[in-house]
């Protein structure tokens, strides 16, 4: 039997490729969705980085389809695991009780519920999920894409082609496949007038990536592996900008650019101090759960002691983007063998040997997550740009709130922030106001027929900071694959639905009725940039 062809090819299944599949199914769309590794999910899971969210998410304007995942998390925690009573009754559970989102939870729980979300429309033929595939080529005709390679790490190749196809790969790679107009690194002021750009453009100005990594910890045992090979250079080399050697409990305020020290656990937590690394990003506590059930907190480790910015990985040849990604890794590893061996505790001894890789946390067999955790991609270049004029609080100044869109597809929220570069930056950590995502930055200037649904819309190296959060991404994907679907229904390319205002109405109705997207904060929120996050108990901001 021949398989029916697919309406909506989706390239990468991360965040956004996920998010746009599901819209578009559930709108009655046939879907073909692929993943280079062997998780769909992205940040949430191959790249095993708790979420990042805003101090609203759990208010009913965040994404709906981004909240019933949310939803599942704890509904996952609650029906499987034995929660204290406590843990239990909990109306926001947070199973990792970090410090960085109100729901750290381990990678494999984020798979496992994705593939609920997703497992009706597999059943049903309306969706096929194509595993372990990455994008190798893109044939294009004039100003469309006619079909899109994919290849397994065996050699096996399949063409795939679809009315529409959407760029949800973590770095952007149709853009470059296909020859599709995109920007790299950093655009200068003298293009885009943002404050905190820098004077000219610097297309290998990228931010750092991480590769991160579960561990436990279990006193008494030796879980100490091989020195890795460039340790010394780790242990040793300080870059101009820092304060001192990465494998170091000392690093730099990404706000205030002030040096602290933060400890890997808080024997005296001081109100300037008042958590440790170790909770910061932590995704199961054991104090959740009934006793004897967990014998060790597990945390994810994605600190600054892991930003790798020697090389960019964007805008050189493979070999060099390989030899940086190698390097990362390297990098990641140095750092956890520095904890086991020579890290100061502040009993006044030095390393935690019983510091242990858990690799069935992140799917692998060494316990470094399955992908880096990519921070900037390839940017198409779109019929609007977001700037940072559009949504920073110093640049459109205190009480102003974002600008408002009249094609808005989404909000989301974050603060604008850029971690350290190739270039030598250090951080750039700005307030930006609660935003809107407008469809021009998901229309490329010329093609017809493909859309952005990742860190891959038009925004720009500055904007990139606050887009670029799991919510966010969500809300772009989903906003994609309805915008797709709409496309289709009406026989128009995608470009049309903004140009005409009332099928841009149309299509921002389906979003609202249908879906159930939040096109727009309310004024209070808007003009606004923080609040205390009330789960916390030392108020410490959701970032």
């Amino acid at each position: 039997m021949t398989p029916v062809a697919p309406d909506l090819l989706v390239v990468g299944g991360g965040i956004g490729g996920v998010a746009a599949a599901l819209a578009a199914v559930r709108l009655g769309r046939r879907v073909i969705l692929t993943e280079e590794t062997d998780w769909l999910g992205g940040q949430l899971t191959s790249q095993a980085v708790p979420p990042d969210e805003n101090a609203w998410i759990d208010e009913p304007s965040t994404s709906p389809g981004y909240a019933e995942f949310r939803r599942r998390v704890r509904d996952y925690y609650r029906r499987n695991y034995p929660l204290t009573s406590a843990a239990a009754a909990a109306p926001i559970l947070n199973p990792g009780l970090g410090v960085v989102s109100r729901l750290c939870h381990e990678p494999r729980v984020a798979l496992a519920v994705i593939e609920e979300m997703l497992a009706p429309w597999v059943a049903s033929g309306r969706l096929e999920v194509l595993l372990r595939y990455r994008p190798v080529a893109v044939e294009m005709d004039g100003d469309h894409v006619r079909s899109v390679t994919v290849r397994r790490a065996d050699g096996t190749e399949r063409e795939l082609s679809a009315p529409i196809v959407v760029d949800a790969t973590e770095l952007g790679d149709l853009l470059a496949l296909g020859d599709v107009e995109h920007v790299i690194g950093a655009e200068g002021r003298d293009d885009t007038g943002e404050l905190h750009a820098p004077e000219t453009a610097n297309p290998l100005d990228q931010q750092a990536i991480s590769w991160c990594f579960a561990l436990e910890h279990r006193p008494g045992e030796d879980h100490v592996g091989d020195r890795p090979a460039r340790y010394e250079h780790w242990r040793t080399h300080v870059s101009p900008f820092w304060p001192g050697p990465q494998l170091s409990w000392t690093d730099v305020d990404p706000i205030s650019l002030r040096v602290h020290t933060r400890p890997l656990f808080h024997l005296r937590p001081t109100p300037d101090m008042p958590f440790d690394l170790w909770r910061f990003r932590r995704i199961l506590a054991a104090e959740n759960f009934r006793e004897g059930t967990i014998d060790s907190d597990v945390t994810i480790v994605n600190w600054p002691q892991i930003d790798y910015w020697e090389a960019p990985i964007l805008g050189v040849d493979e070999d060099a983007a390989a030899r940086a990604l190698a390097a990362s890794r390297e990098l990641s590893a140095s750092f956890l063998y520095w904890m086991q061996t020579e890290a100061p505790r502040e009993d006044g001894g030095a390393g935690y040997r019983g510091l242990r890789l858990r690799g069935d946390v992140t799917g692998t067999d060494d316990g470094f997550a399955k992908a880096p955790y990519i921070r900037e991609a390839r940017r198409a270049i779109t019929e609007f740009r977001v700037l940072e004029q559009h949504v920073g609080v110093e640049a459109r100044g205190p009480g102003v709130g974002s600008e408002i869109f009249a094609d808005s597809v989404g909000i989301g929220h974050y603060r604008i922030d850029l971690h350290p570069s190739t270039s030598g930056r250090t951080y750039v950590d700005i307030e930006a106001y609660p935003f809107q995502i407008p469809l021009g930055a998901l229309l490329p200037v010329r093609v017809e027929n493909l859309l952005p649904a990742a860190k891959n819309i038009g925004s720009t190296h500055i904007t990139n900071g606050c887009y670029r959060l799991h919510p966010v991404e969500w809300a772009i994907g989903e906003a994609v694959g309805a915008l797709a679907s709409f496309a289709l229904e009406r026989g128009c390319p995608p470009r049309a639905v903004r140009a005409d205002a009332d099928l841009r109405d149309d299509y921002r109705r389906l979003l609202s009725d249908r879906l159930g997207v939040t096109l727009q904060w309310s004024e209070e929120v808007r003009t606004h940039h923080w609040k205390p996050d009330p789960v916390d108990a030392q108020d410490v901001p959701v970032r």
